[in-house]
């Protein structure tokens, strides 16, 4: 995208430092989110009305769910409030939500104390968690988007999703380690709320990270409007920016399931089934990282296109082989190898799309498409996966679900102009 600004004076040199609280928003919001996900099985046992165990499961990722349907709000509010009064301000108020609701999400009196009360505060507190996270992409992105030099703008980029798939592999590891500790009855009474709890240990330091960042709304400000200058429609940007994001939110949350998955579908044990999480996580922080290098390198939609293409292909001989062999080595074999192609191809899109934007609301027009498209299809995914395993009784339902919607997502990419200026050089 176009650039007339004196970068070496006005663009706010990028730190470390910068990077990580930046980072910590996204690790807060997402681990709390894979956190709710990996633990749906003993969280339904507790704040759900006892009943069959199906049932209770589909409750819990109901709440889940509807849990993403303030995405679009924050992502309105606090968006809009990036690009009016700035970045950092933005990302304080989004953090500070999060922070809380993590925290009074541990504290949740049980069914058995406060009767109906208890499921309706947790999704009165996943709504404002969603509210918080709707709001957390936009201008979190944006900033790293106006720091980075344009030509490591995806590699620096893709630093969220790496944060964010590093929150799960955090996320699996305690899961793992107080599985392996706790009885099955203490993991269920309060062991997830210890997982829960523990999250809301980094609040106070990313508050403090956070406060120290510099603005970059001077850089949107000063920046050539790409959309004016080559003729891009924000609302086809934005169109073909859902689709992509809806695609993209399936497949991961699809992924995710695979904990619960294995638990109830292939009966593995808890502390195996997490295992799942774990390998998924590691691969997935290195080859978002990798997906940001790549994009920089060869262009985003190359990147973009070929990641979700190779997980298209991927999913249904996963699946045919996890209840083949439903072992543990054959669980974190599907867990790695799907996480790849995943990781690589959402970190070029959605760097493509911020760099398409109209700079000047950038914050916005980024976050209310990530919001709706994470809102409808992504907390949807778990609980429609559920549904058509009990529905349908075929195990292979999750594989045709997630495909199909990955082929769709491949359409919009193939529709986005190209961005990354390596490829603009060539052309």
């Amino acid at each position: 995208m176009g650039g007339t600004m004196d970068e070496g004076e006005q663009r706010p040199k990028l730190t470390t430092g910068g990077l990580v609280a930046v980072g910590l928003g996204n690790a807060l919001a997402f681990y709390d989110l894979i956190i709710f996900s990996v633990f749906a099985v003993q969280i339904s046992k507790v704040i759900y009305p006892p009943g069959d165990p199906a049932t209770e499961l589909m409750l819990t990722l109901g709440t889940f769910a509807l849990g993403f349907l303030t995405r679009p709000l924050g992502a309105v509010v606090i968006g809009r409030f990036g690009d009016r009064k700035g970045r950092k301000p933005a990302m304080l108020l989004s953090f500070s939500l999060a922070g809380t609701a993590v925290l009074a999400q541990a504290l949740v009196p049980p069914y058995a104390a406060i009767g109906i009360a208890a499921p309706l505060i947790m999704l009165a507190l996943r709504m404002i968690l969603g509210f918080a996270i709707g709001g957390e992409v936009g201008p979190s992105t944006a900033y790293l988007v106006e720091c980075a030099p344009p030509a490591k703008r995806g590699t620096i980029v893709s630093v969220q999703f790496a944060t964010q798939e590093a929150a799960s592999l955090v996320a699996g590891i305690v899961g793992f380690v107080l599985a392996g500790m706790l009885s099955a009855a203490a993991l269920e009474a309060w062991g997830w709320r210890v997982a829960m709890g523990i999250g809301a240990l980094i609040v106070p330091f990313g508050l403090w990270a956070r406060s120290r960042l510099e603005e970059t709304l001077h850089v949107a400000q000063a920046e050539t409007d790409s959309v004016e200058e080559h003729g891009r429609s924000p609302g086809r940007l934005a169109l073909l920016g859902f689709i992509m994001i809806s695609s993209a939110t399936v497949a991961t949350y699809g992924l995710q399931y695979l904990n619960t998955y294995a638990q109830r579908q292939l009966g593995l044990p808890v502390q195996e089934a997490f295992t799942a999480t774990i390998f998924y996580g590691l691969a997935a922080v290195i080859f978002n990282l990798g997906g940001g290098w790549l994009s920089d390198r060869y262009g985003r939609k190359p990147v973009m296109i070929g990641g979700m293409a190779v997980l298209a292909l991927g999913l249904l001989p996963a699946f045919v082989l996890l209840n083949a062999s439903p072992t543990t080595l054959t669980l974190l074999l599907v867990s790695f190898t799907l996480s790849i192609p995943n990781a690589i191809g959402p970190a070029a899109a959605v760097v493509g799309l911020t760099e398409a934007l109209p700079p000047r609301a950038r914050s916005a027009n980024l976050a209310i498409p990530y919001a709706l498209g994470v809102a409808v299809f992504g907390g949807s995914a778990q609980f429609i996966i559920a549904w058509l395993l009990k529905a349908t009784a075929d195990p292979l339902a999750p594989a045709y679900y997630v495909t199909a919607i990955v082929l769709v997502g491949l359409t919009a990419m193939a529709m986005m102009p190209e961005t990354a200026p390596v490829r603009r050089k060539k052309a």
